[in-house]
């Protein structure tokens, strides 16, 4: 074998196992990366979930085309997590908070189960469900703050990752005062896990977040208006009764 020979095949094996290293580093990577994103998702592989829906309050009882599209973009979080989902009507939905992870799309007046978890895991939050029109209709209240709607310019949407114990399955809400602001908190989500799961590990975490001009921009511009998640869980006070009990 003359050394052109020999210096050839050293080559082409170097290149080999080269090229099988970088293919077993970005393997090693890409499973971590998945495993990250299914812990952080309580979604492991094979596992199952829920997605519940909320219902048109102002339609026929079909599906806001804004929550559908929301839907879709945790359908595609779900899938890369090789896990499966079951989608079920909010008036359906009937198991335990934690047995399976949960996605609960809509507004307390739409979703009733969404109202449940409010009353349950955020009771400091307080969303206007009267039906007449007026400059609070929808107005989130958390602690000492309400926020408004603006619609088209200024919309909120309470995004948020809740445990009922450390080993139970999340819950994670997308509590709008529009349909396309859940459709906003969901693209949020697809696009910022990795960032919300190193700031917050496997923690519950709620956070306020803007929909910014929405009828020039949809449901793109998002801004974090704040972490409001011990606002969030302290109960707000009872009004005190000032009527004192006569014998």
């Amino acid at each position: 074998m003359t050394d052109d020979v020999r210096n050839i095949l050293l080559g082409v094996i170097a290149a080999g196992i080269s090229a099988s290293l970088g293919w077993v580093a970005r393997t090693c990577l890409w499973r971590r990366k998945l495993r990250r994103k299914q812990a952080f998702f309580g979604l492991p592989g094979n596992s199952e979930c829920l997605l519940v829906v909320n219902r048109d309050a102002s339609g026929d009882g079909s599906v806001h085309r804004h929550d559908v599209f929301a839907l879709l973009e945790l359908s595609a979080l779900i899938k890369d997590c090789s896990a499966h989902a079951q989608i079920l009507s909010h008036d359906i939905a009937q198991q335990g908070i934690g047995e399976r992870t949960e996605f609960c799309v809509g507004g307390p007046v739409s979703n009733r189960r969404m109202a449940a978890h409010l009353h349950s895991l955020l009771p400091g939050v307080k969303v206007n469900t009267d039906p007449e029109p007026g400059p609070d209709r929808n107005a989130f209240q958390i602690g000492p703050e309400r926020y408004r709607v603006e619609k088209g310019v200024a919309e909120y949407v309470i995004l948020a990752r809740l445990t009922a114990s450390q080993d139970a399955r999340p819950v994670f809400l997308f509590c709008g005062q529009q349909a396309i602001t859940n459709q906003a908190a969901s693209r949020y989500l697809a696009r910022n896990y990795e960032k919300l799961a190193r700031k917050h590990g496997n923690n519950t975490f709620c956070l306020l977040l803007k929909v910014v001009n929405s009828q020039a921009y949809g449901p793109d511009v998002v801004e974090i208006v704040a972490d409001v998640t011990r606002a969030a869980q302290t109960p707000v006070p009872a009004p005190r009764n000032s009527h004192r009990a006569t014998g």
